[in-house]
């Protein structure tokens, strides 16, 4: 079993991160092509998404299935999940599709969270809650809803008419799911600074003890 400080950063799960940082700036930009009414260009936007998502899944597998642990993929992982469902929750609320508010609430509790994450990482890998993976699956999906060209009341009028009905429920079940993605984020939130002063905690105590 290979060593995490000897192990090549040239390796599949940090290619795989790598694309997912690459592919940030081509979802943005086809999201908000024609104010995000284009059908097309939302499709194209929903198929970057969905492979971000999906090579996030697989090379967190591999990583765990292999032990392939490198200091860059500890880094580049967590900033690579956060830049694509960060421009996601932007450019939705960009082209009106969540609220502006909902987006900076979100956003300031994942950057917050990665980097206090990143800045414990010499003393403690703090794995992922349960709760952490349930509000990464709900985002997940409310978002990659969100982006298909669903219609609702007023918003993209005549551009996403295709789904009539259906359509519009579809987007209200995208609200619904991002409105408990939103309640989870700011819950796992919560237990993960509780669990950082924890073993802070515990770190402080452990040092009064040996002076002791």
């Amino acid at each position: 079993m290979s060593s995490p400080g000897r192990t090549s950063n040239l390796n599949v799960p940090n290619l795989l991160t790598t694309l997912r940082i690459l592919i940030v700036p081509f979802f943005g930009w086809a999201l908000l092509q024609d104010g995000g009414d284009s059908v097309t260009w939302r499709w194209v936007a929903f198929a970057l998404f969905a492979v971000a998502m999906i090579t996030d899944k697989v090379d967190g597998d591999l990583a765990r299935k292999y032990d392939i642990v490198t200091d860059f993929g500890k880094i580049a992982d967590p900033i690579a999940d956060k830049a694509i469902t960060g421009m996601a929750f932007i450019g939705l609320s960009l082209v009106g599709d969540v609220w502006w508010w909902v987006t900076i609430v979100v956003l300031l509790r994942e950057w917050s969270v990665t980097l206090l994450r990143l800045s414990v990482l010499s003393d403690v890998v703090m794995a992922a809650s349960q709760s952490g993976k349930i509000k990464t699956t709900l985002q997940a999906l409310a978002l990659g809803l969100l982006i298909w060209p669903l219609p609702h009341g007023s918003a993209h009028s005549g551009a996403f008419d295709s789904w009539g009905t259906a359509g519009e429920v579809l987007f209200y079940v995208g609200q619904v799911t991002l409105a408990a993605a939103v309640a989870m984020t700011l819950w796992s939130g919560y237990e993960f600074l509780r669990d950082v002063r924890r073993h802070r905690q515990k770190a402080r105590a452990g040092v009064t003890q040996i002076e002791r």
